[in-house]
């Protein structure tokens, strides 16, 4: 961890010495050190971006919601620790507004930190790829900036597919979901927050949503030929493509196109505020329902009106969020809202997949609350199709089943 450059905002000078000896006993050298906001702009502003900026709440002066407003607006840190003496409750919303405001937060944690938990923190920038640290903003690459619609349809054929697995305690894999890449020609392999703000100038999030659910399909057709039966696929669908009148049609021509059994597509479907549905998509819903296939709220919890939306709108299946999970193991009020909402799933003969799951803790902690399907980097990140038919043969259930029996 030595090449990591770590800047931390602490006023108390006990804890600031013990937090920087700590990153020196992790391999971390390049520290970078503030007593107050106004120190720590100043540090930047000399000594340029940081790895990851540790920052305190509780000062005198301006408090530490100052800097992350500061950090959001510069970029001047690629994640965010924050650790903080204040109650639980508050450092939690904190990390919640920090993600708003499009900061990559590694973790909210009450004084007094330890080795162990910064060491963890630190593996878990390290381990997390690089290219989803983008925050979701205009593209930094001029070649992608001056593309037009026309050009952006061209270039299809380079918009890729990678299904990161969705499996149960057991190990045994229930499903993909499936996650678009840009595999640009000279630019290599770009995450959605780099290229959405394109795909949404360019009006061409339906081309894309089409793209995906058609590369989709192919594979779980392809899986079928060789396990004798289709790969489930989850695809999410862009809120506008549920207003056409015709796209359920569309959905039962690509399914008959790739002879994919209904059963085995699930829609993924983003909360998003004004997006109701008048009785023509409802109806629409209802038909792929009747169908077989299955429907998705993604984010659930995230979104202005979840609980009215699962009454409103056949549902299958919910989908909770990182935001939810990560920490969960240590964080009372977290593992209580996860348990509501399986409670809830369970009366209402939902299914349901947390998302997220990033640590050993996480799934243990998920365990206790009723084992419902799981995905995160913990099982296994994205991948392209003949990486995960490899990770199948090899690797389904390696890594947990011990913990899923212990």
């Amino acid at each position: 961890m030595h090449s990591l450059k770590v800047l931390i905002l602490e006023d108390h000078p006990f804890q600031l010495m013990a937090l920087h000896q700590m990153l020196n006993a992790n391999g971390v050298f390049d520290v970078l050190t503030a007593d107050s906001v106004e120190v720590a702009c100043q540090t930047l502003s000399r000594r340029g971006r940081v790895d990851i900026a540790i920052c305190d709440l509780q000062m005198e002066g301006a408090d530490g919601l100052a800097l992350i407003r500061h950090l959001a607006e510069s970029e001047l840190a690629q994640a965010l620790v924050i650790l903080s003496g204040a109650e639980s409750s508050v450092i939690d919303s904190v990390g919640a507004l920090a993600r708003q405001l499009g900061l990559n937060v590694l973790g909210c944690v009450q004084k007094p930190a330890n080795s162990i938990v910064l060491h963890q923190l630190l593996r878990r920038y390290l381990e997390q790829d690089r290219s989803e640290l983008q925050t979701a903003g205009p593209p930094q690459y001029p070649e992608l900036l001056s593309l037009t619609a026309a050009e952006l349809v061209q270039s299809q054929d380079q918009w890729v597919v990678h299904y990161q697995p969705k499996v149960c305690f057991d190990g045994k894999l229930v499903g993909v979901e499936a996650l678009v890449r840009w595999q640009h020609p000279t630019l290599g392999v770009l995450s959605p927050a780099q290229f959405f703000p394109l795909i949404e100038r360019a009006d061409l999030f339906d081309t894309l949503s089409w793209h995906v659910l058609d590369q989709a399909l192919a594979f779980s057709a392809q899986f079928q030929l060789r396990a004798g039966k289709a790969l489930p696929v989850a695809v999410n669908i862009a809120p506008q493509l549920l207003l056409r009148h015709d796209f359920h049609d569309q959905v039962k021509v690509a399914l008959e196109r790739h002879a994919v059994a209904a059963s085995a597509l699930t829609l993924e479907i983003v909360e998003t505020a004004g997006s109701t549905l008048n009785h023509q998509q409802l109806e629409g819903l209802l038909h792929l329902r009747i169908l077989g296939c299955q429907l998705s709220i993604d984010d659930f919890g995230m979104g202005v009106s979840n609980v009215q939306r699962l009454l409103e709108l056949p549902f299958s299946e919910l989908k909770l969020p990182s935001e939810f999970v990560r920490g969960m193991a240590h964080d009372g009020r977290k593992a209580a809202v996860v348990a509501g909402a399986l409670i809830m799933a369970r009366r209402m003969s939902l299914n349901v997949v947390v998302e997220g799951v990033e640590t050993a803790d996480d799934l243990l902690a998920i365990k206790d609350l009723g084992r419902p399907v799981m995905q995160g980097y913990f099982i296994a990140r994205p991948m392209p199709g003949g990486e995960l038919l490899e990770w199948i043969r090899t690797r389904v259930g390696a890594g947990f089943k011990q913990l899923a029996s212990a």
